[in-house]
């Protein structure tokens, strides 16, 4: 998948948001405790680690809005690090298991806020990947999903949010 065009959305968003609130200090570490918030938002709508449950997990379209609120922020932190040269999303990790690789997620967003490398962010993209691939998306339907959340974002900005 071509991530240029998400950069540039993104981009415009980040700036849309920042002018509108005024925001002029780095805002890097709350961006990551925010990816950390959304991927831990998905990982309790897939339920893959609540053993003690029989619960089913959230719904695919569910699954892929908390997925897709991920990437938002993946794509924001990129551009903060001027990783938006990245044009095509790196194949993804073998990892399959649903709790491994939301472990592994979280681990690679803690090494990223400690060294953001490319290396790092490049990490974060194929185990993000390993996730699409393991909850069943393709990439089609995360681009989509990406557009129709982002329009959301900035009606949510319209509307004060």
């Amino acid at each position: 998948m071509n991530l240029q065009e998400l950069f540039h959305m993104q981009r415009e968003l980040d700036r849309y948001i920042q002018s509108n609130r005024n925001v002029e200090e780095s805002v890097f570490r709350k961006k990551v405790l925010a990816l950390q918030v959304e991927l831990s938002e998905l990982a309790n709508e897939t339920r893959c680690f609540k053993f003690w449950s029989t619960k089913a997990p959230s719904d695919k379209s569910t699954l892929l809005e908390e997925y897709v609120d991920c990437i938002h922020f993946i794509l924001s932190l990129g551009i903060e690090k001027g990783f938006d040269s990245l044009e095509q999303w790196p194949a993804p990790t073998s990892e399959q298991d649903l709790t491994e690789l939301f472990l592994s997620a979280h681990q690679g967003v803690g090494r990223f806020a400690e060294q953001a490398t490319f290396e790092e962010y490049l990490s974060l993209w194929r185990t993000f990947g390993a996730l699409a691939e393991a909850l069943g998306f393709s990439y089609e339907e995360v681009l989509t999903a990406y557009v129709e959340k982002n329009e959301t974002n900035y009606k949510r900005q319209q509307q004060g949010y």
